[in-house]
């Protein structure tokens, strides 16, 4: 929080004596660079009607669950690459509900994704590794199917339609947020706090609701609703030494990219992504985790070119579905800021 407070506090370019050219009436506006209040007419978060940061709270509780759930069934690489699939879903609904155009390019570009989403998981159903699955948690319900004759190739097909399915929900709450912040005059930071403040309670409230329904019963306990089981869980060191860990690394993860968002650009920050899940599988294979796959080589190899073609990074194979002048951006990349 120090270190927040002292990046808050430094002076802006307005300050320092920075001004933009041709901008000179809005440099001598009184309101300046700050935010409008959140008292205006025309923002859609003003009072009550902030709880709308609920929905894109829950599209990320589902999101989250599905891709969790998802990753039980497939090696830690292929879950990565098939998060991939979240520019289709963001495409689609950008064209459906924020009114964004999309060239001819893009929509190709679209087919590369869904493609390459197929092919990594084609890899794992043809070449299944196999999951360390103990009986505890929800790992016992898994168990429970597996033993009913589900094979591994059709495990990583269900993981794998899982972790796209669950891009859906992570593109609804990219969506949901990106129009609510072009409506409304609330700070991003905000923004993430009542999300955070929503997402917590939904989930309390969930997990009571379910433990008091399935959780105490006889067929629910010691099984994913019973929360009493999952505070004693909780109190062993390896769970919460490793809870505490991965909120640091979100945490971490977080913070910087909200730091580095303004110097950094798309190409910087797509390269950054390609390399993350390139460690994570060059990590899992040195971990013994997975066996090597050309299969899915080839397949994230697409889905990374394609990702690129559509962001404007890479230019199209053939000079008739170039476009002249800049791509308009999907999403912004910087955070939006109301002046």
């Amino acid at each position: 929080m120090a270190l927040y407070r002292r990046l808050a506090s430094q002076p802006s370019p307005q300050d320092r004596g920075y001004e933009a050219v041709g901008s000179t009436d809005a440099a001598n506006d009184d309101s300046g660079d700050r935010p409008k209040p959140d008292g205006e007419e025309e923002s859609v978060l003003r009072g009550i009607r902030v709880m709308l940061l609920a929905l894109p709270a829950i599209c990320d509780i589902c999101g989250t669950t599905l891709m969790n759930a998802g990753l039980l069934l497939v090696a830690a690489s292929i879950y990565q690459m098939t998060r991939g699939a979240l520019v289709l879903f963001v495409g689609l609904f950008s064209v459906m509900f924020l009114r964004r155009r999309l060239h001819l390019f893009q929509w190709l570009s679209l087919v590369g994704v869904v493609l390459g989403v197929a092919v990594v998981g084609l890899a794992g159903a043809i070449w299944p590794d196999e999951k360390q699955v103990s009986r505890s948690s929800i790992n016992s319900v898994i168990d429970e199917v597996s033993e009913g004759g589900l094979s591994d190739a059709a495990r990583a097909i269900i993981g794998v339609l899982l972790i796209a399915g669950a891009q859906i929900f992570t593109a609804t709450q990219f969506v949901l947020e990106e129009w609510m912040l072009e409506n409304s005059t609330i700070a991003p930071i905000k923004v993430v706090g009542w999300e955070g403040i929503f997402g917590f309670s939904v989930t309390l409230a969930v997990m009571i609701i379910m433990h008091l329904l399935v959780g105490r019963t006889e067929a629910g306990r010691y099984g994913p609703f019973d929360m009493v089981e999952g505070l004693r869980q909780l109190c062993q060191p390896k769970i919460w030494v490793s809870s505490i860990l991965i909120m640091i690394s979100i945490g971490g993860f977080n913070f910087f990219g909200l730091s580095v968002t303004r110097s950094v650009s798309a190409t910087s920050r797509s390269t950054i992504d390609t390399c993350r899940t390139l460690f994570i599988w060059i990590v899992s294979l040195g971990l013994g985790w997975e066996s090597f796959k050309f299969l899915q080589i080839v397949g994230f190899a697409l889905l990374v070119y394609s990702t690129f073609v559509f962001n404007g990074i890479v230019q199209p194979p053939l000079d008739s579905l170039r476009v002249e002048g800049e791509v308009e951006e999907l999403l912004p990349e910087e955070p939006i800021e109301h002046q």
